[in-house]
């Protein structure tokens, strides 16, 4: 069998609605169009995997790995209970305001897992905001009323952004990506979405666009910033950091620059796979004594079995790794 080593990943194309031309023209993307909405950097999901670019194994598929190499892939994950899904994110237009349904749901509703996710905002127009929960006092009733109404704006609590800021979404928080966002998520590999309000919007084949608001009301929560930080750092041992950006049951993600000289990537302990994406300037990874290039929108997944990485350079990247 071939060594493993870090595996460079192909990108998945998605061209919904309110996608932008920024991960085409700033961030080396292809599309299929002239826009891209979404260019997901890691998936393991049937009809979406990811496919590796550089090495031994190019052109293999992640499923095909995974078969292959097992836990000295992904540390004791199999495709069907993949944990992360990665994705940078353009919004040129407002994305829906949804909610995402916790485990327990998703598994007795929807036979999948739940979805909580997290965001780093890697670039905002003057003034561009996002939404983020309800305004604070309001109820899931006062939310309802306001969506029967045809106009929920009054009560959603929207939050102006600036890239460099990082956003915690647990399942059952109401969000939406405002216009001239741009973002990456990570999040537990799950793609179930339940939108609230769509601003009356048509899709691509001219309908107005599903809505679920029902099964989006059932699985609303409120929360305050103090529950949002318990679950956002809730494995045991956490600690919050600057760079420090999550570290609970679903994954952990941290902020790593390179420097000249080189640091090592976080590893959590033997058996933890990692991926990194490149959010700005250039660098290196080197592993037993070969020389990977990084640069902005570089997708790396770095297998369990390899611990010792180093990051050279200026780059700058968030470091992921997922749990069941």
């Amino acid at each position: 069998m071939e060594k493993l080593y870090p595996l460079k990943l192909s990108h998945i194309c998605k061209t919904p609605i309110w996608s932008g031309s920024r991960l085409i023209s700033e961030w080396a993307k292809t599309s299929p169009s002239d826009i891209l909405g979404e260019s997901w950097e890691l998936s393991v999901r049937e009809g979406d995997v990811s496919r590796v670019e550089n090495g031994a194994f190019r052109g293999k598929t992640l499923f095909e790995l995974i078969d292959e190499y097992g836990d000295a892939l992904t540390g004791g994950f199999g495709c069907s209970d993949f944990p992360l899904l990665v994705k940078l994110i353009d919004a040129a237009d407002d994305l829906s305001v949804q909610v995402h349904p916790d485990d327990e749901y998703a598994a007795k509703v929807e036979n999948d897992r739940g979805k909580t996710e997290i965001w780093y905002i890697l670039d905002a127009d003057e003034g561009a905001r996002i939404v983020f929960g309800l305004r604070a006092g309001t109820t899931p009733e006062e939310l309802a009323d306001a969506l029967r109404s045809g106009d929920p704006s009054g009560v959603l609590n929207y939050i102006p952004v600036r890239a460099g800021e990082c956003y915690f979404i647990p399942a059952g928080l109401a969000h939406a990506i405002g216009k001239g966002v741009l973002i990456a998520e990570i999040q537990q590999n799950c793609d179930l979405t339940y939108r609230l309000y769509d601003y009356g919007r048509l899709g691509k084949d001219g309908r107005p666009r599903e809505l679920h608001v029902e099964k989006g009301l059932e699985v609303l929560k409120i929360f305050d910033k103090a529950q949002i930080d318990a679950i956002r750092y809730s494995r045991a041992g956490a600690s919050k950091s600057a760079d420090s950006l999550a570290d609970c049951e679903y994954f952990s993600l941290s902020r790593v620059s390179a420097t000249p000289d080189g640091v090592s990537l976080p590893y959590e302990h033997q058996g933890s796979m990692r991926h990194l994406l490149c959010i700005g300037g250039e660098g290196e990874l080197i592993c037993d004594g070969e020389i990977y290039p990084v640069s902005r929108g570089a997708s790396y997944l770095i297998p369990a079995c390899l611990k010792d990485l180093t990051f050279r350079g200026s780059a700058v990247a968030l470091v992921s790794v997922g749990r069941s």
